[in-house]
């Protein structure tokens, strides 16, 4: 059995969770809280948990071997120990848990069906695996609401083979949702060193408890993270790999310098004074976007590699918007931007980029000023099909994008002609409202009077190259020099 049909399987079940009045939004939450306890029973059986085990008493088989109403009230007593529990890292997985299920019959259904499945299957793939996917599918149902922090994974993974996460290296993810970037770094250096095999004892550790650093704001959420996190054996510090808090508030100051930073920030504009309240912001805006991406280039060490998913928004919009891009471009290598199709997420009619910056300049990672030269600009979203359930966004509409981006993954490969992309001097950029915008946002950001001539801000003026892959020349604003 593959893990799609486990996970299809899996979410069956929530027909059982409707039956008792659970709502389609808790859906996930209410089954993980009881798929974890079996997961971390056959996780220890397979002798893959050694650490974070849960306590006599409040392990799968006791669950097992009861029924009626016994099992319903051992059930809720259970929740409330684990959310006690002395492992401070299972205390943070169930704290405030509870079940809103009723009827015993039904929790014992859920019971029986999930001894069912074929878990020796799904230990070949990982159990990890199995429960992201479910969160997958769980985000992919759009009554759910569960979309607006995941991240679809073949983008995830492409953004993971770019940047080349190394082990040794501190790995952050300010707007952490489910934890799937941290998780596909964390996948990608296992894969690079025999799964930490090649490391010693005390780079193994770091691995473990030390790497990788999260926050996310929603406790839900979080939950999920953190099962997400043990099940793939990451398992941080006492707070787990994720920590509850508001990177925008005092908090997100407490995160640690990174080597790496990888974010796809929530969408919108805060309101009712859920503002960003950070007093070591050099710029003070209500857009989260543009809060998000001031934190993570002034959270990034010298050198310091960042890929973050911003939507159009943050690339147009004028005053504080400007000044931030601004402050981006001097203070990091923006090299990359990849513009998305639209319909990859789960907000329908979002239009986002990727967009990959290191700190410091291509020779020099203490640079303070002028470090972005050149901007290469990816548009894979050109004569794009909508994607959507009918048609899904997969790894290969990514292949060539990784390809032309290089090996180099502080975007310093010579960036060539490729199936998809262009090389051309000089291309007419489109007459589109879309196209018009988006370059004049970078004239603006890199200070300039005019495309061609002007003075306003003596620096460095970055030049844009686009590799596209459209085939219509008057589509393709292969490079376009801003001269200050």
């Amino acid at each position: 059995m593959s893990n799609n049909e486990i996970v299809q399987k899996l979410w069956n079940l929530c027909d059982v969770l409707r039956d008792d009045g659970i709502n389609y939004s808790d859906y996930v939450t209410e089954l993980v809280l009881l798929l974890f306890i079996k997961m971390e029973y056959e996780n220890a059986e397979a002798g893959i948990l050694n650490e974070h085990k849960l306590p006599a008493g409040c392990r799968w088989p006791s669950l097992r071997d009861q029924s009626g109403l016994n099992l319903l009230n051992h059930y809720r007593q259970m929740l409330l120990d684990l959310g006690k529990d002395a492992d401070p890292l299972i205390a943070a997985i169930y704290a405030d848990a509870q079940t809103r299920l009723r009827e015993p019959r039904h929790l014992e259904q859920l019971i029986k069906s999930l001894d069912a499945i074929d878990w020796f299957s799904a230990q070949k793939d990982g159990l990890g695996d199995l429960y992201e996917g479910l969160l997958e599918k769980n985000a992919s149902e759009t009554k759910s609401g569960a979309g607006q922090y995941f991240t679809p994974r073949p983008l995830i993974d492409s953004i993971i083979r770019c940047i080349k996460p190394q082990a040794g290296e501190v790995i952050q993810d300010p707007a952490a949702g489910t934890a799937g970037f941290l998780i596909a770094a964390d996948t990608y250096i296992k894969s690079e060193t025999d799964d930490l095999y090649d490391l010693d004892e005390k780079a193994q550790r770091f691995q473990r408890n030390n790497a990788f650093v999260g926050m996310e704001l929603v406790p839900g959420t979080r939950r999920l993270s953190l099962m997400n996190c043990l099940l793939h054996g990451m398992e941080g510090d006492d707070e787990g790999v994720v920590h509850l808090g508001n990177t925008l508030g005092l908090p997100g100051t407490q995160l640690p310098k990174a080597d790496l930073i990888l974010a796809n920030p929530p969408f919108g504009t805060a309101k009712g004074g859920g503002g960003p309240t950070r007093d070591d912001f050099t710029y003070k805006t209500s857009n989260k976007q543009l809060a998000f991406l001031q934190h993570i280039y002034r959270s990034l060490k010298p050198g310091g590699r960042a890929a973050i998913v911003l939507p159009d928004n943050v690339l147009f919009e004028a005053g504080v918007g400007t000044e931030i891009r601004r402050d981006l471009m001097h203070k990091c290598n923006l090299h990359t931007i990849l513009r998305l199709p639209t319909g990859i997420f789960y907000a329908q009619g979002v239009k986002t980029n990727v967009l990959f910056f290191t700190r410091g300049s291509a020779t020099d990672p203490r640079q303070e000023e002028n470090c972005t030269e050149n901007v290469w600009v990816y548009d894979l979203r050109t004569n794009m099909p909508s994607f959507g359930k009918r048609t899904p966004f997969g790894p290969q509409h990514l292949k060539s994008f990784e390809r032309v981006y290089g090996e180099n993954a502080d975007g310093t490969s010579p960036r060539t002609e490729g199936e998809w992309s262009f090389g051309a001097e000089q291309i007419d950029v489109a007459e589109s409202d879309e196209n018009q915008g988006f370059w004049a946002t970078f004239r603006s950001a890199a200070g300039a009077a005019s495309p061609v001539t002007g003075s306003a801000i003596p620096r460095v003026t970055p030049s844009i190259s686009v590799g596209s892959r459209t085939t219509t020349a008057s589509m393709l604003p292969t490079c376009l020099s801003l001269t200050c």
